[in-house]
């Protein structure tokens, strides 16, 4: 090929991008799909999420596995191995470069950039068949998996159609219409009758349509392989992995994600005709947006024990394709430069705790004293008497504020992340999403259909030509 040409090409496809009126639609090609040259077939499709995953999450992750623990993460070991076909993915939306997490999973769900905030409907009421209903209609078996409400963005971008990511209670209603066979994660107010403006009690409604309901892990383990599982653990999202590990009561009631996923495979794997099973760590995007750097790594490393369980299952199986990624940056941290950079970064390994409950724990009662003594507990670091007091002007709404996107306490997570800073050296380029090409992984059959660079939406297809399935609905 000739190299000016190829460069021309480029630049006249991203002018004419803009030209459009649309920032984003020439800056990459769209998959081609083609079931005339079939391949092994996937039985079995397994979408794991990292939620908000900047590309220095997942290098943080790694270096604690590998500096700390003593071993590589199981998602560089899959590099390393070379076990994956591996490539970069580009992650924008209809309206924004910048994605959300409603549009980003509507991209892999409905094959189709939609604006954010919305679930598989484009800007002018368009609605886009969701992959999930794709498989179902072709006799597979479906679920979800989640650490967030199981109603959230990223689950609900498989399945449902909806103007708005807000609009759980339906989504939770949608789900039983629907009949996902696999359904866990939090959200109890939008399946608690008692706690529904509507007063619908949705888990009478499954439990009359078959469905295993678990509220808690040990109702879990008894679920069967025979009935559809609704597994709702928690009001709002689940707690962080940190926090529950060291939680004795929220360890033994609350299951982790990889338990969750193990349980959905084994159930899912019943189906004649295979199953499409989606698996988030939706509380890695949650911590990005707090800098809550105990969280975010340990809902990585989280995430990556459930990629362990599916790998391990998909290699046995040898008929179940793993697509592994993000649907887009956030916060973007990274270990910084410094001659005690690694010694500051070792001390991560002292957290107890997030910052979240650490913040939490703090009130108005505190004297400065009290919160350098429990940060000193659980963080394993000291703050001045002077920091302490600026923690504790946000109690007495001195400086109150609005810091991170699920802040619904309005804690002083910025603020306490740039104390921690100095400790871990550890920095963060925002509370919010970035526009990051992410990382995407594929193992088993159908990952030679991964290019080295793609669009979000090509992911759709992608399943869709592994499973050997026409888009025809």
């Amino acid at each position: 090929m000739d190299r000016r040409k190829f460069f021309k090409k480029g630049t006249l496809l991203a002018a004419g991008g803009a030209l459009l009126g649309n920032p984003i639609s020439g800056l990459a090609t769209t998959m081609e799909y083609d079931l005339s040259a079939k391949g092994k077939r996937a039985k079995n499709i397994i979408f794991m999420v990292s939620d908000g995953m900047s590309t220095g999450t997942l290098a943080l992750s790694d270096h604690f596995q590998n500096h700390i623990l003593g071993h590589r993460s199981v998602w560089m070991s899959a590099y390393i191995d070379n076990k994956v076909t591996r490539g970069l993915m580009e992650t924008s939306s209809a309206s924004s470069i910048v994605t959300d997490s409603s549009a980003g999973s509507s991209s892999f769900g409905g094959g189709v950039r939609v604006p954010n905030g919305s679930l598989n409907v484009g800007a002018n009421g368009e609605k886009y068949l969701p992959i999930w209903q794709k498989m179902k209609r072709k006799g597979k078996k479906i679920g979800v998996v989640t650490t967030v409400t199981a109603t959230h963005a990223t689950p609900a971008g498989f399945n449902v159609n909806n103007n708005s990511r807000y609009a759980e209670p339906q989504i939770a209603i949608d789900y039983l219409n629907l009949g996902l066979d696999v359904v866990m994660g939090g959200g109890d107010e939008f399946f608690n009758g008692d706690k529904r403006e509507d007063k619908k009690d949705l888990y009478k409604a499954f439990a009359e349509k078959g469905y295993a309901i678990a509220k808690n892990s040990s109702e879990l383990k008894k679920t069967g392989k025979n009935q559809p599982i609704l597994g709702i653990f928690n009001e709002g999202a689940l707690p962080y992995q940190l926090d529950r590990e060291n939680t004795p009561e929220l360890k033994a009631n609350i299951p982790s994600l990889a338990e969750m996923a193990k349980k959905a495979i084994e159930h899912l794997n019943t189906g004649k005709e295979g199953f499409a099973l989606q698996i988030e760590s939706g509380k890695v995007d949650w911590a990005a947006h707090a800098n809550d750097l105990g969280g975010l790594l340990f809902e990585q490393i989280q995430f990556d024990e459930a990629l362990k369980v599916a790998l391990e299952f998909a290699e046995k199986d040898g008929e179940t394709l793993v697509i592994f990624t993000t649907d887009h940056g956030n916060a973007n941290p990274g270990l910084i430069y410094g001659k005690n950079a690694d010694k500051d970064f070792e001390t991560v390994a002292k957290y107890k705790y997030t910052n979240e409950w650490i913040l939490n724990q703090i009130d108005n009662s505190f004297s400065p004293n009290a919160v350098r003594d429990l940060v000193q507990a659980n963080l394993g670091f000291e703050i001045t008497s002077s920091e302490a007091h600026k923690i504790l002007g946000y109690y007495s709404n001195i400086q109150k504020e609005e810091q991170g996107l699920y802040n619904y306490k309005h804690l002083p997570y910025e603020g306490f992340a740039n104390m921690q800073k100095k400790h871990s050296s550890v920095g963060w380029i925002s509370m919010d999403h970035s526009s990051d090409h992410v990382e995407v992984a594929a193992f088993g059959p159908g990952k030679e259909l991964l290019k080295p660079f793609v669009k979000n939406t090509d992911l759709h297809y992608l399943m869709l030509q592994a499973a050997q399935i026409e888009n025809k609905f």
